[in-house]
């Protein structure tokens, strides 16, 4: 599946910050966690709560509404390896970024 504009350089969050995107029907959670861009699925496997909302905690996006902690670059959650949500390629092409869905 080919890559798709998303954003612009500019419109990425700052480090330490997650960020919501619309990709068609979707919305994905972008995160910068020290300078590292990843994007994951944005909703919280716990109760569907949106991880572009919330924060970033020891390197990881942590769900606003329940605190549940992912890990952006696998997915995974911090409290149970089970636990995962899609993970998806990103990648930032001069002042444009991709995402792969």
């Amino acid at each position: 599946m080919p890559f798709t504009r998303i954003a612009a350089k500019s419109d990425l969050p700052e480090p330490g910050e997650a960020r919501e995107f619309t990709v068609g029907e979707k919305v994905v959670c972008v995160a910068n966690v020290n300078g590292t861009i990843s994007a994951m699925d944005n909703v919280c496997l716990h109760r569907g709560g949106p991880l572009g909302q919330g924060v970033i905690m020891d390197d990881k996006v942590v769900c606003p509404w329940h605190g549940w902690e992912w890990d952006p670059q696998t997915g995974q959650a911090g409290h149970n390896a089970a636990f995962r949500v899609a993970v998806y390629p990103i990648k930032v092409e001069g002042e444009d970024v991709l995402i792969e869905m």
